[in-house]
């Protein structure tokens, strides 16, 4: 009787595929609820919270700057809203409740852990309101330069003029003095041409300035001009400038061509362009002396 009693009780103990199969069924049931609700919520979030939000940007006149990093701010609240909403359907509630004091202590971990996180964080919001740049803007960087492409949360993507896509993070650009050369509009480009003392002055000025107003983009008003900016070793040095606009003519471009048309022109004209040398002036003698061994 008693080994009947233990084998009742050892038959009860084990679960049946009965038993397993709803289980399986509910976990399986919540886990497609809550994929399905995710994918819901957040297509429409991305497609009608941030759409939204960038045509009211748009409408107010923001630089393409803040409409940038506001994307980047309203798409990560709209993944975090999805998926709570999508956990709260799925009857997660509990759960999500019982983790929020969990997550407060991982948000403190990982706040240390996160410093240059955050750091490029902040310096994007400082970018965004201060705008040192906006995008479409040539700045150059720690001896870098690139045409702003996007501004996000934690990085900014620049276009380099080898067509390179570089990605810096916000805080190295916060932290660096920076070169914008398309803000103010127009931008003068000169290059310092050196000429030998015994060339006419006002002959090499006239081939710079018409060299100058053959290069693609350079402008009438203001007008090319060539000034005397010092009197070197071997040569009399002009400073030839002209203005272009950076928006449409790349300033290296721009420089390469009338530093190549004004050697170019000089050549043709006989213009010389002394390198800088040095001359020794003296005399050299040889002290020829003679040893005379003793044996």
């Amino acid at each position: 009787m008693n080994a009947l009693q233990l084998q009742g009780t050892s038959d009860e103990a084990v679960p049946t595929l009965t038993d397993i199969i709803p289980a399986i069924i509910d976990g399986v049931t919540i886990a497609g609820l809550f994929l399905v609700s995710f994918a819901v919520l957040y297509w429409l979030g991305k497609s009608v919270v941030i759409g939204l939000t960038e045509r009211a940007l748009e409408r107010r006149g923001f630089n393409q700057g803040l409409i940038s990093l506001a994307r980047s701010i309203v798409s990560a609240l709209v993944l975090l809203g999805a998926i709570a909403l999508a956990a709260t359907i799925a009857g997660f509630g509990m759960v999500l409740v019982g983790l929020s004091a969990l997550g407060g202590a991982v948000v403190l971990a990982v706040g240390f852990a996160a410093q240059d996180l955050i750091a490029n964080f902040v310096a994007g919001i400082f970018i965004v309101k201060d705008e040192p740049f906006t995008v479409g803007d040539t700045i150059e960087w720690d001896d870098n330069r690139g045409i702003v492409r996007d501004i996000q949360l934690r990085v900014t993507r620049l276009e380099t003029l080898d067509n390179e896509l570089v990605t810096v993070p916000n805080s190295e650009l916060a932290n660096s003095v920076l070169v914008n050369s398309t803000r103010n509009g127009l931008l003068r480009v000169s290059y310092e041409f050196g000429i030998s003392y015994d060339d006419d002055i006002e002959r090499a000025r006239t081939a710079i300035i018409d060299e100058a107003e053959r290069v693609p983009g350079a402008l009438t008003d203001p007008a090319p001009s060539v000034a005397v900016t010092d009197l070197g070793d071997s040569s009399v040095v002009l400073s030839g400038r002209l203005w272009i606009d950076p928006v449409e003519h790349r300033p290296p471009a721009a420089r390469t061509a009338f530093v190549e048309a004004v050697k170019e022109r000089f050549d043709a004209e006989g213009i010389d362009m002394p390198y800088p040398h040095a001359e020794l002036a003296g005399e050299v003698t040889i002290d020829e002396r003679t040893e005379t061994r003793s044996a």
